[in-house]
């Protein structure tokens, strides 16, 4: 790997891949972009700090960290300073509006308040709990019985995808796309939904905010494509949202996020849109991907298969619920051990406010981006020890006494930050948990 060092005013070194005039880094950057995690961690492994810098033309530096001090500084200690930013409020805008993943300040802190209270209520677990447990009984237990019958392949990473949007789309607005019945066509919600995700994310990977800001301001190419995806996926939702205004529901066991936001806040049709759609993205591809590298794992692993097998034997699956997932320390364990090798977030970044300074030295820039690497983080051996190649669920599990119960034990959330931390911190991580432990109970599976 090409990094280098370069002396600072301050004595403290910089690291990062080698920089050139004009350029900078771009170069090398551009030629990684396809793997923008292992290049990370492939560069952090470089740095004492476990911190580097990265400089690209027309873009403001880049600031990348996997050290766990960093962290906590971005996430709690200063985190007012990095807030979303106007840079990625303005690539998701269109797709997310004000919702409270693409919101800062005032507009997040009321979004996060009512979702912080909602999502905190036994009654939202239980709906969650039945939501999936129908869809694992009756749709992914049926496929699975079927191709097995069949001998039929399946490309399991594309049946936990559509597995895991049709939960979202059932507890976020009470609506069931059906795209785990292959049967049938993908929905024109669906449809539009995927492309309007892929083009917005797409945004992100320009060489400069212009490129797509020209393109749309002209409505041409991609932006043409997402413009009218969005118009579709907004149409849906702001259907959905009439429909139920004049059929409300008053059981809160069978309340759905949106008619929970509907009763706990004065929002209108676009604050609730806004809301609903950003949990809907929140949901859709990350409980897939903790799925699919789980079950990938454990295929790999038989003593780790036969382990989890024998914990889960114990409760059986009709009475399997919120309570009994804590009970299952090894499983737990090994879903935690998974994300720790593929968090379904590689790495998230952030926008300096004010020039600042972080615990390691490194100095930031006002409107620097700056990054947490959770993959680089999972990867590091001053983190995880020599053996964190392995997949070894036992890392997070201990005795109680002599001859004791094995129990699980948290990470400190700075070193494992999978589901963010801080006040930002996952608000949906225990019903990613639900519905995880779930699918991996089903003594069908």
């Amino acid at each position: 790997m090409n990094s280098f060092a370069a002396k600072t005013s301050s004595s403290s070194s910089i690291y990062g891949p080698k920089c050139h005039p004009i350029v900078g880094s771009g170069i090398s950057f551009l030629a990684n972009a396809h793997r923008l995690p292992q290049y990370f961690t492939d560069l952090i492994r470089e740095s004492p700090t476990n911190t580097i810098q990265i400089r690209r033309p027309f873009v403001p530096i880049s600031i990348v960290t996997a050290n766990p001090a960093n962290v906590e500084h971005i996430l709690k200690t200063k985190f007012h300073n990095y807030p979303k930013g106007p840079n990625s409020h303005s690539v998701l805008y269109d797709l997310l509006g004000n919702g409270i993943f693409n919101a800062d300040g005032e507009t997040w802190k009321v979004q996060r308040k009512v979702a912080s209270h909602e999502f905190n209520t036994r009654s939202l677990r239980k709906f969650v709990e039945t939501a999936v447990k129908s869809e694992i009984s009756g749709r992914l237990i049926p496929l699975f019985t079927s191709a097995a019958a069949g001998k039929t392949v399946l490309d399991l990473q594309d049946v936990l995808q559509r597995f895991a949007f049709d939960n979202i789309c059932k507890v976020a607005f009470g609506s069931d796309p059906s795209c785990l019945d292959l049967n049938l066509p993908p929905s024109e919600f669906t449809s539009a939904f995927n492309l309007a995700v892929r083009l917005s994310s797409e945004r992100f990977r320009v060489s400069s905010p212009m490129v797509w800001k020209i393109k749309a301001a002209l409505g041409v190419g991609t932006e043409r494509q997402l413009r009218d995806a969005i118009q579709v996926v907004d149409d849906y939702a702001i259907n959905l949202i009439c429909e139920r205004r004049q059929n409300p529901i008053s059981s809160p066991e069978d309340s759905d996020l949106l008619s929970r936001f509907m009763s706990s806040s004065a929002g209108d049709e676009e604050f609730l849109k806004d809301i609903i759609i950003s949990f809907l993205l929140a949901g859709m591809d990350t409980t897939s991907a903790a799925l699919t590298w789980f079950f990938w794992l454990v295929s790999n692993h038989k003593q780790v298969e036969e382990d989890v097998l024998k914990e889960i034997s114990i409760i059986k699956a009709e009475a399997f619920g919120f309570d009994e997932a804590k009970e299952m320390h090894y499983l737990h364990a090994a879903i935690c051990e998974s994300m720790r090798l593929y968090p379904p977030v590689p790495t998230d970044g952030k926008f300096a406010a004010e020039d600042d300074v972080m615990p390691d030295g490194t100095v930031v820039p006002k409107g620097a981006k700056v990054i947490y690497a959770p993959y680089a983080m999972g990867r590091l051996e001053s983190l995880w020890g020599k053996d964190w190649e392995e997949f070894r669920p036992e890392r997070w599990l201990q005795k109680e006494g002599e001859g004791g119960n094995r129990r699980f034990v948290n990470e400190d959330p700075y070193k494992y930050p999978v589901f963010q931390a801080g006040p930002r911190v996952c608000l949906g991580k225990e019903m990613a948990f639900i519905e995880m432990h779930r699918c991996h109970r089903s003594p069908q599976l």
